[in-house]
């Protein structure tokens, strides 16, 4: 799985400002522009070249204000997460069971991945593909697998709470869910329009076993 993040990463990733000189640039919007351009092409193959072109600064800039490349990443990744990945971690917060939160996160990844006016799929997992970046590459594992973590911890709850079979296999159910998440992603990229990922969306669901019954 994904996107399923904390807004409080945004605090954690973010590199103090340096003192001295004003700025004569809008750090914001430069960092919305990198978080694009990480999220269109991912990290192993946009450059810093490409980053101040798409950002509109030079070098000196980017560094004094971001760090270096791996550091503006995991900025980008962190308001990435708070911005636009923050739907499935809303959904299992907010919704009474674990099968409500995802068809609930499952829908809203079929409308966010193919948004109109902005790249397709998962910037989490598209910037992981073709990464040879260890670090990097540790990073959003340890993001994929705490969002699994989680979403298997919710079922367990449900299966206490008697909300599903007490032979329900969690693990497999939550791994299944992030399959399906990181499958979408990949499908929009390739040019899925929203419908059909909904239509996937709705298959899915029909592997969970009916709240409270028997798993067959």
């Amino acid at each position: 799985m994904d996107d399923v993040g904390a807004p409080r990463d945004v605090a954690r990733a973010a590199v103090p400002r340096p003192r001295g000189r004003p700025r004569s640039f809008d750090r914001e919007a430069a960092l919305e522009k990198a978080l694009l351009a990480f999220w269109e092409h991912g990290y192993e193959v946009t450059s810093v070249a490409d980053l101040t072109r798409a950002m509109d600064i030079g070098a000196p800039s980017l560094y004094a204000a971001f760090g270096d490349k791996r550091s503006l990443f995991d900025e980008a990744v962190a308001v990435y997460m708070a911005r636009y990945g923050s739907f499935a971690a809303r959904a299992l917060a907010e919704e009474p069971t674990a099968r409500a939160a995802v068809e609930r996160m499952l829908r809203e990844a079929a409308a966010a991945y193919t948004e109109p006016g902005r790249p397709r799929g998962s910037l989490v997992a598209h910037a992981a593909a073709n990464c040879s970046n260890a670090e990097v590459e540790r990073s959003l594992r340890e993001r994929r697998l705490a969002a699994l973590a989680a979403l298997e911890s919710r079922i367990r709850a449900d299966i206490d709470a008697g909300v599903l079979p007490a032979n329900t296999d969690a693990a497999a159910l939550a791994r299944h869910t992030g399959a399906v998440i990181q499958g979408m992603s990949q499908q929009a990229r390739d040019g899925a329009a929203r419908e059909a990922l909904e239509s996937l969306a709705r298959m899915s669901m029909t592997v969970w076993p009916r709240d409270g019954g028997p798993t067959g």
